[in-house]
């Protein structure tokens, strides 16, 4: 467990002892630089004027040294979070060419919206861009990665209003759920794009007087979450990391919420809430195969062989946080069935 090392608060507490920036996904281990990767989550509580600084190692990338347990290095994505991003997501290797030379990256498409690209060896930042369409809480990066808030869109303080009552911000957010959430991407060494599973949707957050209670929710906001488009919440996107160029974009009228795989075949498998297994054309989106299991797809399809044959598993049944937190949102999927099933299919000769 890595826990917020924080400064104190306003009263003087030291909000490390009240919890924050757990790593509640799993992490990764990278043979060619012999480093773990594991990313944390947002510092507690969400109210974050009740904890002035960059409240390190939260919302962050961490490389471990897997011999000694220290961090070797760290970056950033949301400093001084004030929107429950977190800075979980996985941390994808992969080498790239440039100028003749070979650059060990590593890639992040974070719950913030903005999609970096990192050195793996010692966390230096390449380049980074939006990988959503809309974005209120931030105007960009600057040149070492940090984004340049608009501080008149951070949730307000609280206690700056008459008699302490809740602030509602001018203008939505990205909403916490994320311009992607815990669902992994995916990278192809052939085409050399990520496929990344977003959401464009947004939330209104306002900020509300809090204290810690051991066990008890430590939130100090309230919040709401509000689809963006008529249409479409969810978007697969393939993403090209050396430009932030979106070579094609797959809309889906649920959010979507299970992980992506690339094949050798050229093919880019996932699922969605409305219990399609669908497969892509990894180089131009197009869907080459469908079939409904039943329920909505949370988890990420893995492809597996057995006495020279290949098969496709995904497990499907619907549930997660969606449903749970997703206000307006979850209007588009409460009709669906729970689910609970493993399907497999054999590929073809």
């Amino acid at each position: 467990m890595v826990f917020l090392v924080a400064n104190q608060d306003k009263h003087g507490r030291e909000l490390w002892k009240s919890g924050g920036a757990a790593p509640w996904l799993g992490g990764t281990y990278d043979a060619d630089v012999d480093l773990l990767f594991f990313g944390t989550g947002n510092p507690a509580p969400w109210n974050s004027h009740l904890r002035p600084g960059d409240n390190l190692f939260s919302s962050s990338r961490l490389a471990i040294d897997p011999d000694t347990g220290k961090i070797v290095w760290h970056f950033q994505t949301t400093p001084h979070d004030g929107w429950d991003f977190d800075g979980v997501n996985e941390l994808v290797s992969f080498d790239y060419k440039q100028n003749g030379k070979t650059v060990k990256a590593a890639a992040t498409a974070d719950r913030n919206g903005f999609f970096y690209v990192l050195n793996r060896e010692n966390g230096d930042f390449i380049r980074g861009f939006p990988f959503v369409d809309k974005q209120t809480w931030a105007s960009g990066l600057d040149k070492k990665g940090r984004p340049i808030y608009i501080d008149s869109n951070r949730p307000s303080d609280p206690s700056a209003s008459k008699g302490g009552t809740k602030v509602v911000p001018s203008l939505p957010h990205q909403a916490f759920l994320g311009g992607k959430n815990w669902m992994p991407m995916a990278y192809s060494q052939d085409t050399e794009l990520f496929y990344v599973p977003s959401n464009e949707w947004q939330m209104d957050i306002w900020n509300e007087p809090t204290a810690y209670k051991k066990g008890a929710a430590y939130l100090g906001a309230g919040f709401t979450i509000k689809a963006i488009n008529e249409g479409y919440i969810g978007v697969l996107k393939a993403i090209d990391p050396k430009t932030g160029k979106v070579v094609w974009r797959y809309n889906n009228y649920a959010p979507l919420w299970g992980g992506v795989l690339a094949t050798a075949g050229n093919l880019v498998f996932t699922g969605n809430p409305e219990g399609y297994l669908l497969g892509l054309d990894a180089k131009t989106g197009e869907v080459k195969y469908k079939f409904n299991t039943g329920s909505g797809i949370v988890g990420s399809p893995i492809t597996w062989e057995m006495n020279g044959e290949q098969y496709l598993s995904v497990l499907s049944g619907w549930g997660g946080a969606v449903p749970l937190w997703g206000g307006d949102v979850a209007k588009r999927v409460k009709h669906l069935n729970q689910g609970g099933s493993v399907w497999t299919f054999k590929l073809p000769k």
